[in-house]
């Protein structure tokens, strides 16, 4: 069985095993191409427990998240079906190794954004997004030591992604300065970080011009009806059973996750 192979079933399996990720260093990919590739590989295995990929991820496209990963690029990973909620959801703390959220920006794919190029911006992609909306990135810390398994490890692994809450869509987002948006985040009623959409790479579509850019690399289409997580407003914030987060998104609207024992 090819390496990368193995690396995928290991990966799988600690994820849905709530175990440490671990990957032995032999197995490690050894820069962003190959991650990327152990990342597909993975996801076809994971698939078939949390459903299909619904939509992506795009970490460390703030100055925040880059300090606290100690990461200097945005990284990009894959959302399952199971693993997606509404606007006011309930999830279980079993469920999560160290349960985290963050306050993002989301956009919907309106219209296929096709491979087949690097040079994608902001301005093209504008007629492809449908609708703007508020989220939850759910984030789980199930790494053994995050810094010493490398970035490329982390991209395989979908980036600590593991799942999301989304609000209602906001389809006439045009009229709105989606880099002045403000949003907060507060746990049990008591605000615990804000920023603005200006903080994710200048401008929110900046991130989705990376991501589109860095897909297309690989050949992947980035799909009508998909959603994009642009990246957190906020440094993550860590969670317990009976925490109930709420974020708030300026002219987008409120998502809350509460968390059961």
């Amino acid at each position: 069985m090819p390496m990368s192979g193995t690396a995928a079933e290991v990966l799988a399996r600690q994820r849905l095993a709530l175990s440490p990720i671990d990957l032995d260093i032999a197995l490690r990919p050894g820069d962003e191409a190959a991650a990327y590739e152990l990342q597909v590989e993975t996801n076809r295995l994971l698939a078939r427990k949390l459903g299909a990929l619904a939509g992506h991820k795009i970490g460390c496209t703030t100055p925040v998240m880059q300090k606290f990963l100690g990461i200097g690029n945005p990284c990009a990973g894959r959302v399952f079906a199971q693993t997606v909620f509404g606007a006011h959801a309930e999830i279980a703390r079993s469920n999560y190794r160290k349960l985290g959220v963050e306050c993002e920006i989301v956009v919907e794919i309106g219209k296929d954004i096709e491979p087949g190029r690097d040079d994608y911006t902001p301005q093209m992609l504008l007629p492809h997004v449908g609708a703007v909306m508020a989220g939850i990135e759910i984030v789980d810390d199930r790494y053994a030591d995050y810094r010493a398994l490398g970035a490329p490890t982390l991209i395989a692994d979908n980036f600590f992604n593991a799942g999301c809450a989304m609000g209602a869509p906001v389809a006439d987002w045009r009229a709105l300065d989606l880099a002045m948006l403000a949003g907060h985040m507060r746990i049990n009623g008591a605000e615990v970080g804000r920023g603005t959409g200006a903080m994710v790479m200048g401008h929110p579509l900046a991130a989705l011009a990376w991501l589109a850019n860095r897909r297309s690399a690989d050949g992947d289409v980035l799909r009508r009806g998909e959603f994009v997580f642009l990246g957190s407003l906020v440094e993550t914030k860590w969670l317990n059973a009976g925490d109930e987060v709420v974020i708030d998104i300026e002219r987008l609207g409120q998502v809350s996750l509460a968390v059961i024992g």
